[in-house]
């Protein structure tokens, strides 16, 4: 075996594992209760903070909605650790509204300038597309000339919702780019057509989302467990090759996102932080 084989296999990705949005009511433990993840009386300005104590990385849904102030950028950097980062989903006027026409690269240079600002705690930024994003020919036409808009010293990865897009054109043209392809386990892709897909494109980092049908009106607990699929996903999200993996939950996989996230840290044998520990720290404001 040649050595640069041999460093290749010693080599192990590193896993960050984390939520899908941190600014939730219902993960505020009750008074006389049992606890959820935030300390009774949390306020929505100290969620983040008290998150960054458990995790060390966290998918920014409203960026989907709004180019953040850099006022809220600066918050966020200023509230997490040193080792802490975050992947934003970009704005829908991109993805949605525009679909990645020349008429979105603007958004797209104000947004990616913006999130600069978050220097090195800037881990990636998910381009999340909708399903009925299909495979033609404009389409195909559109996502090429925006890929090379992309600037290089930001990581992206894409998630599609179409089963057109999981063919060799897309992997090539994604690979070109070193943009990744989100492993998304949800309704919109079979699994085993994910699967097929994960190593037939190189990046240095892979991108891994579990969604859930959206049934769920409370995220305070496990409603459904998802065990089976965790452990199924877990063998997969081992042969990826990648140097770094961002894995994010959201509360409607099993009903509650952080415990779904520490389970997964636990299969990857990583150390995890019981919420608990919050409440004996007293006010951190």
């Amino acid at each position: 075996m040649s050595s640069e084989n041999t460093r290749k296999k010693e080599s192990k990705p590193a896993y960050y594992v984390g939520c899908q949005g941190w600014n939730y009511s219902d993960w505020i433990s009750e008074a006389g209760g049992d606890t959820i993840f935030f300390p009774r009386g949390t306020k929505s300005n100290e969620m983040l903070k008290l998150y960054s104590k458990i995790f060390d990385t966290i998918e920014v849904d409203s960026t989907f909605y709004a180019i953040p102030p850099s006022s809220t950028i600066e918050g966020w950097y200023e509230k997490t650790p040193d080792n802490f980062t975050f992947s934003l989903k970009m704005p829908q006027e991109i993805t949605h509204q525009k679909e990645l026409r020349e008429e979105s690269y603007e958004v797209l240079y104000e947004f990616c300038e913006r999130i600069k600002d978050l220097k090195e705690k800037l881990a990636t930024v998910l381009i999340q597309m909708p399903p009925n994003f299909d495979g033609s020919k404009w389409n195909a036409q559109s996502l090429r000339q925006f890929l090379k808009q992309l600037p290089k010293d930001i990581k992206f990865a894409i998630e599609f919702r179409n089963r057109d897009w999981m063919i060799d054109w897309t992997f090539q043209e994604l690979e070109k780019n070193n943009v990744a392809l989100c492993l998304c386990e949800g309704s919109w892709i079979p699994r085993e057509l994910m699967f097929s897909a994960k190593n037939k494109i190189q990046t240095d980092f892979g991108y891994v989302r579990f969604m859930g049908e959206r049934d769920l009106t409370k995220f305070d607990k496990i409603y459904r467990n998802e065990d089976t699929i965790l452990e199924i996903w877990f063998e997969q999200i081992k042969k990826l090759e990648a140097k770094n993996v961002y894995i994010y939950f959201s509360n409607f996989f099993e009903g509650h996102a952080p415990i779904s996230s520490n389970k997964l840290k636990k299969l990857l044998k990583q150390k995890i932080i019981h919420p608990s520990t919050l409440e004996n720290q007293g006010s951190l404001f």
